[in-house]
């Protein structure tokens, strides 16, 4: 590990100038590329102290062993130059985005003397205009099957093209009328190119002008009695229009204009891009990225652009971008697109009408891919496995932990303090095995003291297990309920009876000790705990004063923070219902045999609860369904109940009425003063 200043350059000798920077390795591998609108203002950033620098900056700083730049005169040349020198060099801690899939596209070859219709995928070449991408490649056929009614431009290889040549027979594409058959000299090479270019029109979204003038020239052959010409104008309209209806209107406005959509979490970010030509949309494609470096959503975006235009020209860069964030500075990557194109694009986020709301769908699919790409990856068999080695290798296990227990507090503000428990068996969820606690040993927020007594408790029930005593104690039911309710054949919760070989604790040290201190005290040695830090990602073990840091790129420790996060998730869950249940809870919840719909009928007839207050027996029995016995038990209950702290309006701090509407709970309760607002507060 490299120390930054043995490799920092000397005051003064960085330009206070645009440019680009490279940090190489021992190697002189280039480990990332930078730009900067000032070198000087950029690059002191990375050489202040250790502690202070993102641990993502921090690893990359302590991995580099010096520093160049390169001075250029504007910031739109130093973007070009960072797109280029990424790359080239493709740095390791840069934000690199993949394919989820390699998309095709509907290319016309324009650099041949005979143009070609084709379905193409990979890298893009010279002279060749393509349309999409597309989700299958039998979507791109099933349009050009249509297209060729009109336009019937060569389809066939360049094999097939020389054989027609050579024997003066065209395809069979030919006979039917779906090719011009230029192999044979029925169309010039001219007229073939005025085909394929009007092709490309009405694929780049001009469909009126031809649907128009097959129109026309329709009408013109029935007014002359041309009825066979006329029904194959009429078949070619219906196809044009039944290619259209492919793509549906989303954009009123004939809008040409690319959105980009972001899905990130702590980890991983996707990006979604939906391509509209002419009001619709003409293909979509997404990409996925470890997140290797600290990044804002702008820059994120930046470097979705690059990706995206860095190699396109002309027309394929659309007049308009609409993007969920902006880059910071807009300015540079506006005049590069600007370049790219020809002419200027608007790079801007949509605020209202018809593009938010395909903003919108557009982000739904970015999620959804986000989602879909970690369910791949978590499923996968042999990555599951090189995930629990890792884990193995790294805590010095005696074998793979087959079965992780993670255990995470939850509360508000010290209240409703719960525990869950989540279990992950060979790498994936085994949600029937999930447990939940209420802390009951104390009052108050002390997450070591509730780590303490969670892991007791479960550990204590394993070994009540172990020994066979049989009987279920009732005491702790929250223990015994998994998330999806499963039941043993009895009846009976699910017992603690299988032990993990290892034990994780959301939280560092001081919960590890805590776990650790548990299973000590009730004779448990042959568990390995572990504790992951959520600020650095850092893996604790007992008695360590220093971490175990795993590599960023390491199966295992992506496997820790799905179950961390799992068990996060699961906690708070349940830590929202247990509040929801108390805000939700009535005087009237302790009458026996006064169900829902009597305390609805009760309360819609008094209009509240302090009204019911003051009523006689006599008056609770006009209501219809309360009989007196019911009516002296009501009496009772809310006589001994005390009555709520009267609401407030937390924006105005003003006293509100009890009686008036919507300040009373779903129980009849109003909203007490100092009651939590779950916007506020923070939940662990």
């Amino acid at each position: 590990m490299a120390d930054p200043s043995s490799y920092r350059p000397k005051p003064g000798e960085i330009p206070d100038t645009p440019g680009v920077y490279r940090f190489r390795d021992e190697h002189r591998r280039v480990i990332y590329v930078g730009k900067a609108k000032s070198l000087r203002q950029r690059l002191a950033n990375y050489f202040q102290d250790l502690a202070s620098l993102h641990p993502r900056t921090r690893t990359m700083v302590t991995t580099a062993a010096s520093v160049e730049w390169t001075v250029v005169s504007t910031e739109v040349e130093a973007l070009q130059l960072e797109y280029s020198w990424i790359k080239e060099f493709d740095p390791r801690f840069n934000v690199k985005y993949r394919d989820d899939k390699s998309y095709p596209y509907l290319a016309v070859t324009m650099n041949e003397e005979f143009p070609r219709v084709q379905v193409m995928r990979g890298q893009k070449r010279k002279g060749v205009r393509y349309f999409g991408p597309y989700g299958h490649a039998w979507a791109i056929r099933d349009t050009v099957d249509l297209l060729l009614r009109v336009f019937p431009v060569r389809t066939c290889s360049a094999g097939v093209f020389k054989n027609a040549a050579r024997t003066g027979r065209p395809c069979l594409l030919g006979y039917i009328g779906k090719c011009s058959a230029p192999c044979v000299d029925r169309v010039s090479a001219d007229e073939h190119r005025d085909l394929a270019e009007d092709f490309c029109d009405f694929m780049a979204g001009r469909t009126g002008t031809y649907i128009r003038r097959l129109e026309q020239q329709m009408t013109d052959a029935a007014e002359e009695m041309e009825y066979e010409r006329a029904a194959r104008l009429r078949d070619d309209i219906g196809a044009l229009k039944k290619a259209m209806e492919k793509s549906a209107v989303v954009l009123a406005d004939a809008t040409d204009a690319d959105l980009i959509a972001v899905a990130e979490d702590e980890l991983e970010a996707a990006v979604q891009i939906f391509h509209v030509r002419g009001g619709r949309v003409r293909g979509q494609r997404g990409w996925v990225t470890d997140k290797v470096e600290e990044i804002t959503t702008g820059a994120l975006v930046e470097h979705a652009l690059q990706q995206l235009y860095g190699e396109e020209k002309g027309d394929s860069v659309p007049k308009e971008v609409l993007v969920p964030a902006l880059p910071d500075p807009v300015e540079p990557v506006q005049e590069w697109l600007a370049e790219r194109r020809g002419s200027g694009v608007s790079l801007r986020i949509p605020q209202r009408g018809d593009k938010k709301a395909l903003m919108e769908t557009v982000q739904r699919n970015a999620q959804q891919a986000l989602v879909l790409h970690k369910t791949k990856r978590a499923s996968d068999l042999t990555t599951r496995s090189r995930a629990l080695e890792e884990i193995a290798e790294a805590l010095d296990l005696d074998s793979a932990p087959l079965r992780i227990e993670c255990y995470d507090i939850s509360h508000l503000q010290g209240d409703d303090v719960v525990a869950s428990m989540v279990v992950f068996e060979d790498g994936l969820q085994r949600k029937s095995e999930y447990r939940r606690f209420q802390i009951k040993g104390f009052a108050g927020q002390d997450d070591v003291r509730s780590m303490h007594e969670v892991i007791s408790r479960r550990f204590r029930r394993y070994l009540a297990e172990k020994e066979k005593t049989g009987e279920w104690v009732d005491d702790l039911p929250e223990e015994g309920t998994p998330e999806n309710g499963l039941k043993d054949d009895d009846g009976r919760p699910k017992k603690f009876a299988y032990p993990p070989q290892l034990v994780v604790v959301d939280g560092g040290q001081p919960q590890v000790a805590a776990a650790k201190k548990a299973l000590d005290e009730l004779g448990i040695d042959d568990i390995a705990v572990c504790g992951l830090a959520k600020r650095l990602e850092e893996v604790w073990l007992p008695d360590d004063d220093d971490p175990v840091v795993l590599p960023r790129t390491s199966e295992g420790l992506y496997l820790l923070q799905r179950v961390r996060d799992e068990a996060h998730r699961f906690a708070i869950t349940y830590q929202r219902t247990k509040r929801a249940q108390r805000f939700r809870s009535s005087p009237l919840d302790d009458v026996a045999g006064l169900g829902d719909t009597r305390k609805q009928a009760l309360l819609k007839h008094f209009g509240s609860l302090k009204k019911l207050r003051s009523a006689t027996i006599d008056q609770i029995c006009e209501v219809p369904g309360i009989g007196r016995k019911t009516a002296e038990t009501i009496v009772v209950a809310l006589a001994q109940a005390a009555p709520a702290a009267p609401a407030v309006n937390t924006a105005t701090g003003e006293i509100m009425d009890e009686e008036e509407p919507g300040t009373t709970g779903s129980g009849g309760e109003p909203v007490t003063a100092g009651a939590p607002d779950e916007r506020r507060g923070q939940e662990t």
